[in-house]
């Protein structure tokens, strides 16, 4: 299994940036996935995540009306769209997968994860 962030890049406040996941190895219509952060010296959180089907997702408070996440089944890819970035969202981003339908914000729920890509908002 294999997962591939990509679509960081440095940006400034305001602005918006598309994250992308895309995964090999796996039947992807059977995985959950979630979106993380991490910042240098903080925990890893849960930004988003996506049920299996795309029918369901949640968000961090943080990110209610300025992210929104989805995914192409038969690109075996998931996005994170985020609009109106602040300088609170630097971070290193990371996607995780995991085999069930529903998604969770919690680390522990998912198996496979992804190298980051950072998302730096600065003026």
């Amino acid at each position: 299994v294999q997962l591939q962030a990509s679509g960081g890049g440095l940006v400034q406040p305001g602005a918006s940036l598309r994250l992308s996941c895309t995964a090999s190895g796996i039947t992807f219509d059977h995985y959950a996935v979630g979106w993380f952060r991490q910042a240098p010296g903080e925990e890893r959180e849960g930004v988003s995540c996506i049920s299996s089907s795309g029918g369901s997702s949640a968000y961090i408070d943080s990110a209610k009306g300025r992210f929104t996440i989805s995914r192409d089944n038969d690109k075996k890819t998931v996005y994170l769209q985020m609009n109106d970035l602040n300088v609170e969202d630097t971070a290193a981003y990371f996607c995780a997968a995991q085999r069930i339908s529903t998604c969770s914000l919690l680390r522990e729920w998912y198996r496979y994860w992804g190298q980051g890509t950072q998302v730096t908002v600065s003026s």
